[in-house]
């Protein structure tokens, strides 16, 4: 075919296709997906989402099951966000060989949900004391924690006041709430930020009200050595809100998570769906050329496949092999491709009656050279529309064995977001964005290419063009 000529044929099909609606929405959305795989290292927030996700560590400073930041769009009381305050205050007082460094950090609170932590880093080498003081807008000073730093050059002290300094948070509680209110909690139970940033009164745990204003977190770190050091000091403020989508029990980015799956759902459904496809449209165009007891015996192996379901072939068979994508793609290629062969058989069937294949025959043309230069490019505009309808079932496929707990653990996909959100007890806590992104994705992907499916078997089946 010349190049003349096909463009003339993209441009008469393009004319056609834009004039199937559904088509073009299908188009619209398969377009959005390829740019958000394009551009996923620019957008996800988290660069390594591919490779640490399931590293809690790399996670450590996010606030636990935060809302996506949306949300305060929408509520009247305001969730605080997450911040992290890099550039303290530094003053250094010597003592001797000793050597007092004090870093002080400001935060401007003005919401109406206090943060879920405070978390101090520091990076340094040798040993240090450290002692960490609250201040409030209304001059109650908290005296938080003392540590003793053991650091590393490369590593990171890590001390959160949610998990340090319930003592000296509930101690300061009960300067201000009534003794019957204190029966009522337990040091353990509490949550220092909750108390921190109310106004100090009775019921200020039960029924907080938010202390607007500056506050002032000191850390005052103790160098004993001359070669003792200090490299940098920041504060991670966990908020009540993060991100577009939030995070999950593991305090995963669920953005960033939900950005890493487009391209495993793209692999499985395209890959699944080239491979059974083919297959398919091979398989019943040489049974019904070949026809007679061939194709009779080619027909019961494909009705023995067929009658096979493949689900449940999937669960057994992701339990007994190591879960892997390619051992689930394997799978559903060897079971899926019998989705095709009737409908490519039939129109086999009256392709092989036609007078070109007769005189083709006549000329001496192998029974190979008829099936694969004659006959599969007549069928081939056909396989288009079936490998589009193929995809939504293969991405679903993945996702059910993912929930079954029987996925590749080894990758990010939003079968596994939602397996993960069923064992983290997301319904049961009302985490409700850890379980609608990744549905509604693999919904909207689905729907993407059932319209255009539609679309090219509107456009090109039946016509099956002859010479």
């Amino acid at each position: 075919m010349k190049l003349k000529d096909l463009r003339g044929s993209i441009s008469e099909f393009w004319n056609e296709f834009r004039k199937v609606k559904s088509g073009l929405v299908g188009l619209g959305i398969f377009v959005f997906f390829l740019l958000l795989l394009i551009f996923e290292p620019v957008l996800a927030p988290f660069s390594e989402t591919n490779t640490r996700w399931r590293d809690i560590s790399y996670w450590d400073d996010n606030p636990q099951s935060a809302y996506p930041i949306w949300v305060n769009f929408f509520s009247a009381k305001k969730y605080a966000k997450s911040s992290v305050l890099k550039d303290p205050q530094v003053s250094e007082e010597a003592f001797g060989t000793n050597r007092m460094m004090t870093y002080t950090f400001e935060y401007d609170y003005q919401y109406d949900i206090a943060p879920s932590d405070l978390i101090l880093k520091i990076q340094g080498t040798g040993a240090a004391m450290m002692d960490l003081t609250f201040t409030r807008p209304d001059g109650e000073t908290v005296y938080l924690t003392s540590s003793n730093l053991k650091m590393v050059e490369g590593g990171v002290s890590r001390i959160s006041v949610d998990k340090g300094s319930k003592s000296e948070a509930y101690d300061f509680l009960g300067g201000f709430e009534s003794r019957d209110n204190m029966r009522k909690f337990q040091r353990s139970s509490i949550k220092p930020a909750a108390i921190l940033f109310a106004k100090a009164q009775e019921n200020m745990l039960i029924d907080p009200e938010p202390l607007k204003g500056k506050y002032t977190i000191q850390a005052a770190i103790l160098l004993q050595r001359p070669e003792d050091t200090i490299s940098n000091v920041e504060l991670v403020v966990p908020g009540r809100v993060f991100g577009l989508l939030g995070t999950d029990a593991f305090k995963r980015d669920l953005f960033s998570g939900v950005l890493a799956g487009i391209k495993w759902a793209l692999l499985i459904g395209l890959l699944t769906a080239i491979v059974s496809v083919m297959v398919g449209v091979i398989y019943g165009v040489i049974s019904a050329y070949l026809g007679g007891w061939k194709d009779s015996a080619m027909q019961r192996v494909f009705e023995v496949f067929n009658s096979i379901p493949l689900l449940p072939v999937l669960i057994v068979m992701s339990a007994v092999f190591k879960p892997s994508i390619w051992n689930l793609i394997l799978i559903m290629c060897i079971f899926y491709w019998t989705g095709s062969v009737k409908t490519v058989r039939s129109m086999g069937l009256q392709i092989k009656e036609e007078t070109f294949i007769e005189a083709t025959r006549a000329l001496g043309a192998s029974n190979f050279r008829i099936i694969f230069k004659h006959i599969i490019p007549l069928i081939i505009p056909y396989s288009f529309a079936s490998m589009a309808l193929f995809i939504p079932g293969a991405i679903v496929y993945e996702a059910s064995i993912s929930l079954l707990g029987l996925g590749d653990a080894t990758i990010v996909t939003w079968g596994q977001i939602l397996r993960d959100a069923y064992t983290g007890g997301a319904v049961i806590n009302g985490i409700w964005w850890w379980v609608i992104p990744p549905g509604l994705m693999i919904a909207i992907m689905g729907m993407s290419f059932a319209f255009i499916g539609f679309a090219l078997d509107k456009i090109l089946h039946p016509k099956l063009r002859t010479r």
